[in-house]
This record gives C-alpha cells, sequence and structure tokens, in this order.
C-alpha cells in the first residue's frame, strides 16, 4: 500500500481478506495480528481541462486490451453497465479504462498466504503496533495545528477531536503514508483479477468502486487518470474509497472543493461526518464505563450490531463506574472480547453505538478498539 513499508502493505491487504469498510454488508469480525487499514480516497478536483499526457495515455494499448486493441469482453461488458448506469459517455468509460494497468503488486499483497489452519487472534500485539509512541506524539502535535478545523468538525459531526485524530494517525500517520498506485490501476486489476476465487464478492466489491471511480472522473472530482493512493484503492489523509468519497466527504474550510490529499480541513471534516452517517451519538463514549462480572464470556457478542442493552447488562450483573455520563445507558450495547490467543489473554469491554460506527470504518473490533485506546492516549498528552 505504502511506499516505504511492507508492513503497511499487508496492513490493507488484511483488510479486504477480513472485510471492506466502505462496503460493510457482512456480519462476522476476523481479528488477526495483522494490521488493518480502512478503505477509502482522496478527492482531488482537477483543472476543467485534461492534460495532453492524459490525452495521449487513452490511446496507449493497455493491459485490459485484446489484439485487435479492443477492451476484453468482460472490460466491454462492464463498461457498457456503467456508462449507462453512472450516466457517464460510453466513449469517455472506454477510453479510461483503456489506460489500465495490471499492478502486480496488489494481486500480491492480496493473494491469500499459504497456510494451515487460521491465524490466530492477537488483541496486545495489534494494540502495541497502533498505540505507539510516534502517533501519540505526532497526533498531539497534528491537534495542535489544526485545532480549529477539530473543533468545527466536532460541533457539525458531534465526534471528538480526538477521534478523529487517532484515525487520520491509525491511516496514514497523519498523511506519511498516503499511497504511491494509480488507482485506476488498482481497481481494474482486483476487480477483474482478483487473486483468491473463494472471495467472489471482493471482485464485485472492486467492480464497484471502479464504477464509482469512473463517475468521480466524470464529475471533475478527481482525475482518475492520475489520482494515486494505496495498492486497495484507498487514497488521501483518512484513506476514503472512491464510494466512501461520494456519500461522505465534504468541504472543510469552505472554498467550494474537497481535497482529501491535500487539505487537512476536508479530511477531518470527512471523517467527522463518516462517522455522524453511519450513526455515531454525540456525547457517548465508545466504551461504556463498566465493570463487567467475572463471568464476562457469556455476554460477549460477535457481529457489528449492538445486540444488548443496560438493564440486560444490569440483570446479568454488570455495574456503572463513575464518569462518561448517563447517556450510553439508554443506548443498544455490545460487550466484545478483544482476545489475545497467543497470550490466553481476554479484554472484555462493553461497546456504545459509537464503537460500532468506526466499524463501519473498518470492520475490525480490533481496530475500532485501537482507535479508541489511540484517542485517549492523545488527549491525555494534549491536555484538551
Amino acid at each position: 500500500m505504502f511506499r516505504p513499508t511492507r508492513i503497511l502493505q499487508v496492513a490493507v491487504a488484511s483488510l479486504f481478506l477480513s472485510g471492506c469498510a466502505s462496503s460493510n454488508n457482512g456480519h462476522t469480525v476476523s481479528d488477526t495480528g495483522s494490521t488493518v487499514n480502512q478503505t477509502t480516497v482522496s478527492n482531488d478536483r482537477i483543472n476543467s481541462s485534461r492534460t495532453p499526457g492524459a490525452l495521449q495515455a487513452a490511446s496507449t494499448p493497455g493491459d485490459f486490451l485484446g489484439p485487435n486493441g479492443r477492451l476484453l469482453p468482460e472490460l466491454e461488458a462492464f463498461a457498457r453497465q456503467t456508462a449507462q448506469a453512472q450516466g457517464v459517455p460510453p466513449s469517455q468509460v472506454e477510453a479510461l479504462l483503456k489506460t489500465a494497468k495490471y499492478n502486480a503488486t496488489a494481486v500480491r499483497l492480496m493473494t491469500p498466504p499459504a497456510r494451515q489452519g487460521r491465524i490466530r487472534r492477537a488483541w496486545l500485539s495489534y494494540r502495541q503496533r497502533h498505540v505507539d509512541p510516534i502517533r501519540i506524539r505526532r497526533g498531539a502535535a497534528f491537534w495542535q495545528d489544526h485545532r480549529r478545523a477539530l473543533e468545527q468538525a466536532s460541533v457539525r459531526s458531534g465526534v471528538p477531536a480526538s477521534i478523529m485524530v487517532a484515525i487520520i494517525g491509525i491511516e496514514t500517520v497523519y498523511g506519511q503514508y498516503t499511497g504511491d498506485h494509480r488507482v485506476l490501476d488498482t481497481l481494474t486489476t482486483l476487480g477483474f483479477r482478483y487473486p483468491d476465487p473463494s472471495r467472489p464478492e471482493r471482485q464485485a466489491m472492486f467492480r464497484e468502486q471502479l464504477a464509482d471511480l469512473i463517475l468521480l472522473d466524470h464529475q471533475r472530482k478527481l482525475d482518475a487518470y492520475t489520482v494515486e493512493g494505496s495498492f486497495a484503492g484507498a487514497m488521501g489523509l483518512p484513506q476514503f474509497m472512491p464510494g466512501s468519497l461520494m456519500r461522505y466527504a465534504v468541504d472543510g474550510n469552505g472554498d467550494g472543493r474537497v481535497d482529501l490529499a491535500g487539505n487537512t480541513d476536508d479530511a477531518i471534516a470527512s471523517v467527522g461526518n463518516f462517522l455522524k452517517e453511519h450513526g455515531w451519538v454525540r456525547d457517548v463514549p465508545v466504551f461504556a464505563p463498566v465493570r463487567l462480572p467475572a463471568d464476562a464470556a457469556r455476554l460477549a457478542q460477535d457481529g457489528l450490531t449492538p445486540l444488548s442493552d443496560w438493564p440486560r447488562l444490569k440483570a446479568a450483573g454488570a455495574q456503572a463506574l463513575p464518569g462518561g455520563g448517563t447517556r450510553w445507558q439508554t443506548q443498544a450495547l455490545g460487550v466484545i472480547d478483544l482476545q489475545d490467543e497467543i497470550r490466553g489473554t481476554h479484554d472484555y469491554r462493553t461497546a456504545t453505538p459509537n464503537f460500532f460506527a468506526i466499524t463501519h470504518y473498518n470492520r475490525s473490533y480490533f481496530y475500532a478498539a485501537s482507535v479508541a485506546d489511540l484517542a485517549r492516549e492523545i488527549q491525555a498528552r494534549t491536555g484538551f
């Protein structure tokens, strides 16, 4: 995914093997020791005219063309369907797809590892990699530098500044790693050459994202000939996929355009808006201040929707602790198990709707819990 480190490349690969944040239709959660990044995209507006280089590239044979220079049949069919569904001229769709190149790196990193048995879950290792001194230190500086934008986004969305800072930190270490793969190549490759035949829904998801990318290009909200991102198609500081960009990205500084790669205000506001639109509840913590009974394992749930509430948990022996207000007591709740199979430990927590809102960003319980823990550490360092 990112130029300097293989660790962050494997990170997003793990995401797509377990679930896509912008296409979150399942109800299972897979938490392994691997890093998992959200799937999102930068929204670079472009000038009203194409560059000569981009136009020239449109007529250069690519890796998804037949000997006759036409798109391969499956891509031709996709182009027709996309043009009709998105209201884009067919010639424009075909010209763009003809420039797509096969991305071997994306295929390699999306290929499931050859192994026997499943990967053991390792919460403590995962947390250590994400709630780390670098992200805490840089997160505090990021908060200081962008305090006004964070406060404004928090007022609009109800999402605390600390949560928005933590997500951007986990996703790209505050813009340090945003990806250098052409998104058109990545999405075309994974949409038509996805390496795991047992997961056809993944290939279908990438085709949907490719169709959204084409529409965004038609709307001049980005230049699909040049825009870059991760090997999974995620772009910008908050790593939005095209679909998330279309539906949740917002103009944070009021300049009339949205740029998640180059404008930090837009990135911050878009993270807040994404969580708001996925059920964030104002003035409710991510984890309820609850002491669970000794046999909390019987209360634990799986899935991406809270399945309990405070009256039931209280009847099962849970006790409310000071702090966090009382509004969480009127919300749906879910007891989650942050299990570390390597160390043989369990970290049971009472999750509010805000925890589950974060799982729309990334399906992993480990990811959502790391966001909450990193946010707390950064806030403690800033003192805000």
